[in-house]
Order: C-alpha cells, then structure tokens, then sequence
C-alpha cells in the first residue's frame, strides 16, 4: 500500500526556536500511529506543524503526493488534514448539530454518521457547546473533524481529562474510524497503555528528535523499553 503522508528532515518550531529536529515519518492509509515522549519533547509542536501553525526551517511535508510545507493551514485542511487539538475549539454559541453541519464537506462522513458513532451527541444535538461535559466537546471536536471528511486524522491528547467511562467511548470511536473507516490517524497521548492497543506503529520524540520508531504491539509488550522511553512500567 501506497503511503499517504510523508515526511523528511523536518525542522520546525516557533519564531527564532528550534523545537524539532530532523523528523521523518511515514504513514499508510488507514494506519493509527502513536505518537509518545514526556512532556515538552515536541509532540504537539510536530502535529501543529503538520497542520501549518509553526515555522518551518526546513524538510518536507507530503499528503497524497501533494507537497504541503509551504501551504496555509485552511489549504492543508482542504487537501485532507483534520485535526484535534487539545482546546478541542468547538464552537460553544452554537448547538452541537450547528458545530457540524457548519464545517461539514461532501463525504461519507455526515453528522448522522457522528451521531451513529458517538450516541451522547445525538442525545444532546440541540444543547449549546458550552453547554456539553469536557467528554461530550473531545466527542464533538473529534466528529466535526470528521465532517471535513478528511484522509489524515490528527488528536492531540483526545483522552486528557476525562473519566475513564468517556476515555473507553472516545478510543473505541478512534479505533473504529481507523480499523473500520480507512483513516489514517496520528495520535498524541502521555498515557502510552491507552493508545498503544489500538495502533499499529509507535513513535517515541526525545528533546525534538525521534528516539524511537518501530510496532505498537512490540513496545506495548516491552515494559523495560517502555520504562527507558517514557518512564512507565507497561
């Protein structure tokens, strides 16, 4: 299978800091990668400059065979990237079905297909944004990426303050989108035992640079590799 995303000696951050440093990573259709390391080691600052909201030193940026590095963030959404990001940024004046219908793009994905996948959303349609749990808004958030019907999903920390109840329905919905759906995932977690199980390839970052890169289902079942990396035991 033909890879979707590619990336090559990326080097980016913010104005005159450097925060990543020659990152190269590839991504097939429908594979869920999960992107790991401690906090500060540039997790987040890789999905944002996929998405185009940090400088980009160098390297480059491909989706589709379409060259993105140097395209704005609203033209890297309309050529496939949808992304999360841990403010989740939903529209809190409007009702959850109006935060859909707003962004929606022809595709399989409609916001009947949302509801189908997260049913507290259909329950709570008409509520305000503001007026929905921090569970209900990662549900919302994650659902009106999915409107843009994209080919690469982004989630930066989608499980980051929730009950374990809303952890399970969130990465249960993840994992259909990409087992059941085709899409391409990258997700950003601090808690590796929650998204390891429901990816195919780990990656470890370490001070802006890749530590590690290899099987989810590996470094899941190595807890001494799991320590080294990222200070946990399994």
């Amino acid at each position: 299978m033909p890879e979707l995303l590619e990336v090559s000696a990326l080097q980016a951050g913010y104005a005159d800091s450097v925060v990543l440093n020659d990152i190269s990573l590839t991504l097939k259709q429908g594979e869920t990668l999960a992107l790991l390391g401690r906090n500060g080691t540039g997790k987040t600052t890789l999905i944002n400059t996929l998405v185009g909201v940090t400088r980009r030193y160098k390297g480059t940026i491909r989706l589709a065979d379409q060259g993105l590095e140097t395209r704005p963030p609203h033209a890297r959404a309309a050529a496939g990237i949808g992304w999360v990001p841990q403010e989740r940024n939903i529209f809190k004046s409007l009702t959850g079905h109006e935060n859909l219908t707003a962004v929606a793009r022809p595709g399989p994905w409609t916001p009947e297909k949302v509801y189908g996948m997260f049913p507290r959303l259909a329950e709570r349609r008409s509520n305000m944004g503001s007026q929905l749990s921090g569970g209900e808004q990662q549900m919302l958030a994650i659902g009106r990426a999915l409107v843009l019907n994209p080919k690469l999903l982004l989630l930066d920390e989608p499980t980051e303050g929730l009950a374990p109840i809303l952890v399970e329905e969130v990465l249960k919905g993840v994992e259909r989108v990409a087992r059941e759906e085709g899409l391409s995932v990258i997700i950003v977690e601090q808690h590796p035992h929650l998204i390891l199980a429901i990816s195919q390839r780990a990656m470890v970052l370490d001070r802006g640079s890749v530590v590690h890169e290899g099987s989810a289902c590996q470094l899941q079942n190595d807890p001494a590799l799991l320590n080294r990396l990222l200070g946990v035991c399994g």
